[in-house]
């Protein structure tokens, strides 16, 4: 049974989904034209993957020569995978199958004899995600608190095709389950400050097995 060869590339497009959501968040400050102190500017605030620490290690690396010019900005959102969990909650009758018409301009399509492809039923996951949000102030990190917050009750849905060859898309529950707050300043005066939010979320995805052409 094991030892045939698929890869739908299913975590690889929810964990994509999941960064989307996020990549449009935008902050604005005002500007230092005197003439104009109702005048702001406003900054898109860059994702990536990756454990924050790895930026905070950035930050708080000496400067050099080599990486003059390429000081991190903040604020930034970074987000990472932290488990992986079965949803038996969401779990299926594991002995059923679907089956799927290929889609129009497929080889399977185009072939002569009437073909379907044949499956059985997804399995359940939950990717657990933690996201956070670095700023050097307080009003940088609750500008874009208060824009991701509204739209989480406490989940939202976002669509992705599943299986490539079938065309198969499937709505997957983006789900926020707690925030928290860090006051990362310690030392002196000197000492780069920098406040973290922390939003952990469950990403309810599915995994699909080896696809299967029939034709009748």
């Amino acid at each position: 049974m094991l030892g045939r060869y698929h890869y739908h590339q299913i975590f690889r497009k929810s964990i994509i989904a999941f960064g989307t959501v996020f990549n449009n968040l935008v902050i604005k400050r005002k500007t230092s034209d005197r003439s104009n102190p109702e005048a702001l500017e406003s900054y898109k605030v860059p994702v990536m993957y990756g454990p924050y620490q790895k930026f905070l290690a950035m930050i708080a690396g000496e400067p050099t020569p080599e990486r003059a010019g390429t000081q991190i900005s903040l604020p930034r959102i970074s987000f990472e995978i932290k488990g992986l969990n079965y949803d038996v909650g969401r779990k299926l009758t594991p002995t059923q199958f679907t089956r799927t018409v290929p889609p129009a301009g497929s080889s399977a399509e185009s072939s002569k004899q009437p073909a379907q492809y044949s499956q059985f039923v997804p399995v359940p996951y939950n990717l657990e995600v933690e996201l956070n949000i670095l700023s050097k102030n307080q009003d940088d990190g609750l500008q874009i608190l208060e824009q991701i917050l509204p739209h989480f009750h406490p989940s939202l849905n976002v669509s992705i095709v599943v299986i490539d060859e079938t065309k198969e898309e499937r709505d997957i529950a983006i789900v926020l389950n707690g925030v928290g707050y860090q006051d990362d300043y310690e030392g002196d005066y000197t000492t780069r400050r920098t406040l973290i939010w922390t939003l952990n979320f469950t990403v309810k995805t599915y995994l699909f097995g080896p696809l299967d052409l029939q034709k009748d």
